[in-house]
Order: C-alpha cells, then sequence, then structure tokens
C-alpha cells in the first residue's frame, strides 16, 4: 500500500471511501508532497485553519490542510503553524498548488514562503483594510467605522492586477470580461496575441467571492448540506454529497443501504444533465446550432422527469444527512429507466451526427489539445483529464457502494483536444444511463434515511475536535469537502474544493497557439465553474 510507505502515523476515517489522516511538522510538509508526487500521487486540495492548541509546547495560530489522492486512496494531512511562520511552497511538485496558496494568504493572511508568484487572487482589493475574512476576529470585526469603509470601497474599482506582459513585434492584448455576453458568470481572460494567433492566456478570477466557507461556521451541521449544494448549481449532488459524507465521517454513522443506491442514482442522474448541456452548446458554438436544439431538447425532458420524481429539476437538497430525502415508488422507478433506454437511442442517433459532419468535426480535432505529459505536469483532473489519458474515476478506482457492484467502464481519449472532450461526454452519457437502469432495477429494500446523533462525548473524547472527509466523482471530477468539528458539535472549518481548481490553469496552456475565435469552443470543451472556484 503507497500510503504506508510516507512512513506517517495514520488513522483512518469511518467513511465508505478509504480516507486516511495523518499529523507532520511543518518542516516535512514539503517533503512529502514530493514522496506523494513520486509514488504516482497528486494533490487534491490545500487549505487552512485557525487552531487554539499547542504543538512540542509552542503555540499554534494555524494549521496548513492538504488533501493527496493516490492509487489507495485520499491522504488527508494538517500541519500546525505558530504565529509568523509560513507554509513551504508547493508549487513547484504540484503547479496549480500555486494558485490555492494565493487563496490562503487572502482569506487566512497565511504567507507561503519562496513562492514564484504572491499577487492575491481572490482579493481585488475591494474586501477592505480589516482582518482577512477566515480569521475569528474578522467576525468580530464590524463596527460603524468598518461598515462605512466598506461602503467607501463598494465604490472604488479593483486594484491594478498586474498581468504578465508579452513583448515583441506585433503582438498585442485582447481583454474579454469579467462581464460577458448571455448569463456566464464573471472571470477576465487576458489574451497575448499575434493575428489571431494567442500566445499566452492569463486569467483572473474571483469576481463571484460570495463568503461561502465563512457562512459554514454560522450554521448548524446538520443544515449546512443545504449551503454545501448551493457552492455550484451544476453539481449540486455532488457537493451535497461529500458534505454529508464529511459530516457522516465526522460522527461515525452508516447510512441504510437503499439510501447509498439513492444517492449514486442522483448523482448519475446529474452527470448526465451536465453533459446533454454540454453536447449542445459544443455544436453550436462549432456552427452547428440544431445540436442545439436536439439536446437541450432531450436535457429539457430529463429535468422535468427529474422535477416530478424528485421534486427539484437540480435535485437540490434530496441528499440530506443520513440518507436521501425521497423515496421514489416503483412505477417512478420504472419511468426512470424508460426515460434512459429511449434517451440512449436518441443520443446515440446524435452522436453519428456529430461524428459525420465535417464542418464540426473540422472545428473539433486538434483544437485546444492538451497532450497526456502536459496533462499529468500540470494535474488535469475529471473528464478533461480523461481525454488526456489520466485514467482516474473514483466510481472505478475504489470499492464505493453501490459502484463496486456495477461493472463501471471508465471512458478514456488519448488526443486531448475539443473532439476528445466530446467523445468523453458521449461515452459517459451512454455509460450512466446503463448505470441508471441498473440501479433502478437492483435498488435494494429499505429505509432511505437514519437520523444523525452527535456522539456523546466521553472522557477520551471531550476537549477533542472531529474531522470529516468527503469525497465524490462530481460529473466535472473530483469533489472534495473537508469538515471540523469543534467539541461541542459546531463548525469550526468546512472547505468545499471544486475540481475546476485543478483545471482552470489548465485552460491557459490549452488555447496557445490556436485562433482567438475558438477560445470559446475550448472554454466550453472544459466547462469550469466559476462559483464553485470562487467560494
Amino acid at each position: 500500500m503507497s500510503i504506508t510507505k510516507l512512513g506517517l502515523d495514520l488513522q483512518r476515517l469511518p467513511a465508505p471511501l478509504p480516507i486516511w489522516r495523518a499529523q507532520l511538522g511543518l518542516e516535512a510538509w514539503a517533503d512529502k508532497g514530493r514522496q506523494i508526487a513520486a509514488l504516482g500521487g497528486r494533490l487534491i486540495s490545500l487549505w487552512g485553519r485557525e487552531a487554539g492548541e499547542r504543538s512540542r509546547g509552542q503555540p499554534v495560530t494555524q494549521i496548513a490542510c492538504a488533501a493527496y489522492g493516490l492509487q489507495d486512496g485520499l491522504l488527508y494531512l494538517e500541519a500546525p503553524l505558530a504565529a509568523g511562520q509560513a507554509l513551504p511552497d508547493l508549487s513547484s511538485t504540484f503547479p496549480f498548488a500555486g494558485r490555492m496558496q494565493r487563496g490562503l494568504q487572502d482569506l487566512l493572511g497565511l504567507p507561503t514562503a519562496g513562492a514564484h508568484d504572491s499577487r492575491p487572487w481572490l482579493d481585488h482589493g475591494l474586501w477592505g483594510d480589516g482582518p482577512p475574512p477566515l480569521l475569528r476576529t474578522a467576525a468580530t470585526h464590524e463596527t460603524a467605522a468598518t461598515t462605512a469603509a466598506a461602503a467607501a470601497t463598494a465604490a472604488a474599482l479593483p486594484r491594478h492586477y498586474p498581468f504578465i506582459r508579452v513583448e515583441g513585434e506585433g503582438v498585442h492584448e485582447v481583454a474579454v470580461g469579467p462581464v460577458h455576453a448571455g448569463i456566464i458568470e464573471p472571470g477576465h481572460f487576458r489574451f497575448s496575441v499575434v493575428g489571431e494567433k494567442v500566445l499566452r492566456l492569463e486569467q483572473q478570477l474571483g469576481y463571484t467571492h460570495k463568503g461561502v466557507e465563512r457562512r459554514f461556521g454560522e450554521l448548524a451541521p446538520l443544515d449546512a448540506y443545504r449551503l454545501a449544494g448551493r457552492v455550484s448549481g451544476d453539481s449540486t449532488v455532488a457537493f451535497g454529497w461529500a458534505y454529508c459524507m464529511a459530516l457522516e465521517s465526522a460522527w461515525g454513522a452508516v447510512i441504510p443501504l437503499r439510501a447509498a443506491w439513492l444517492r449514486a442514482l442522483l448523482l448519475e442522474r446529474e452527470r448526465v444533465a451536465n453533459h446533454l448541456g454540454d453536447l449542445g452548446s459544443l455544436g453550436n458554438d462549432a456552427g452547428l446550432g440544431f445540436g442545439l436544439v436536439q439536446f437541450s431538447r432531450l436535457r429539457e425532458q430529463w429535468q422535468r422527469l427529474s422535477k416530478q420524481v424528485f421534486g427539484h429539476r437540480l435535485l437540490m437538497d434530496v441528499i440530506v444527512p443520513g440518507g436521501v430525502s425521497v423515496d421514489p415508488s416503483a412505477p417512478l422507478l420504472a419511468l426512470l429507466s424508460a426515460q434512459c433506454e429511449a434517451m440512449a437511442r436518441e443520443v446515440q442517433t446524435l452522436r453519428a451526427v456529430y461524428d459525420a459532419h465535417a464542418g464540426l468535426q473540422d472545428r473539433f480535432l486538434g483544437t485546444g489539445r492538451v497532450t497526456p505529459a502536459l496533462a499529468a505536469q500540470l494535474g488535469l483532473t475529471g473528464l478533461a483529464g480523461r481525454a488526456s489519458s489520466q485514467a482516474r474515476d473514483l466510481r472505478c478506482d475504489h470499492d464505493w457502494l453501490p459502484y463496486d457492484s456495477l461493472d463501471i467502464s471508465m471512458a478514456t481519449q488519448r488526443s486531448g483536444d475539443v473532439a476528445a472532450r466530446v467523445a468523453i461526454r458521449f461515452d459517459e452519457l451512454l455509460e450512466s444511463m446503463r448505470l441508471l437502469r441498473a440501479l433502478c432495477r437492483q435498488l435494494p429494500d429499505g429505509p432511505v434515511h437514519q437520523e444523525l446523533i452527535q456522539p456523546a462525548a466521553t472522557s477520551t473524547t471531550a476537549t477533542a475536535a472531529r474531522t470529516g472527509m468527503g469525497w465524490v466523482e462530481g460529473w466535472r471530477g473530483e469533489v472534495l469537502v473537508g469538515l471540523q468539528l469543534s467539541a461541542d458539535g459546531r463548525i469550526q472549518r468546512c472547505h468545499c474544493h471544486d475540481p475546476s481548481w485543478q483545471n482552470w490553469p489548465v485552460l491557459e496552456h490549452a488555447v496557445i497557439g490556436n485562433i482567438l475565435p475558438d477560445f470559446p469552443l475550448i472554454n466550453k470543451s472544459f466547462n469550469l465553474s466559476y462559483a464553485g472556484h470562487d467560494l
């Protein structure tokens, strides 16, 4: 087992997936990251929290947290930091960690030693002069003076962001956003181009920062699943399940078997809904309006049945702590299964249209390519990673109920271009519909919810905080929720991670060498989340 090779004092967390926790000294932080990378592991998320404890006789002010994915499970590491200490840099081993480290500086005031990029990432200079928002002192900083200062700040412009300039004859910049056409969320894209050829893209995100992670600390653990389900509306099932898994893990609860199967059914319906929408949009962006019309029709039918069976078109608030809130009857399960069978035939017909359309394939093939080597180097994950030979999918990689009994086929491609990301969506659509039929047919009997009760404190746990982790393969990639509960049951820290954190930086590389008009198509083929990134 690769995790045991790390020489850590491991604690297995109670969870449906293999998850271990360990603590280490800050001096081993970067070395352990390099060791994990050498074992084929990947960094999933990096965050921090405040602490009021002591380590080796020294006062600890903050805890650095990291989650790594290895072949045999998830490893959650904590390292204490005393006042004035900086976090060792991980970006030389895991390049996308640089943005997370910049986020830690903005949210917790936690600096990174030796980082090559220390520009603010989430803070655009409009948060005022108070303490970082995730510090406890920030909650008591709302005085009349700061309220007035915040009102003045609201009328100000964001601070200047020092984009990296590309110099040379004929090079000019094209600034796109943060306000876009249609209903797309805000994000700024700065292109350096010669003619129409893109030499460099640099992003600036953070415009939709909403204070979600601080809000979690104001909610009761049994209520916060509703906020988790609104982190990113297109992934409400994945985040809702990950939060509930984390809470159930922290409290040592086991949900009923039927509830676990229904959660998988909901997750696959969410996957199908998003793939249907993306395939229509990708056809439209390449000039095939017929594709948009047909896939929009299918997606609308899909969501109407979700509303009929589960009470919500996007399936919000159906996954709850302890199970699920809806138990569909046998006739409704038959409707779900029949829809999958009928829609799979339509999807196969539309796939033949896409594959045979010369104009569409001309736009898809070779566009926005990410080679397998670059994908591995930059940590590309989820469906975009699988399109570049990164064969990872939690549903296949680990014994995860009920997926361990469904014989899932993982979709992968090698070319890493728009065409490959389209093919992955078609393959996953058909596989999810097959899984849904199996889930409806084999759904076990029994209850769908078990009341969760906070464990009573004992002589050994009276002062101990509880940690839980949730890890789910959402339609976009790995969704993670790290939950820290105080001894009296309050949420000290709830960190939600969307796989867009890994994939936004890769998009900057995918567009290099392409023409500027192809960027909307490349961008849509990734379809990354702004809301899930800008918490």
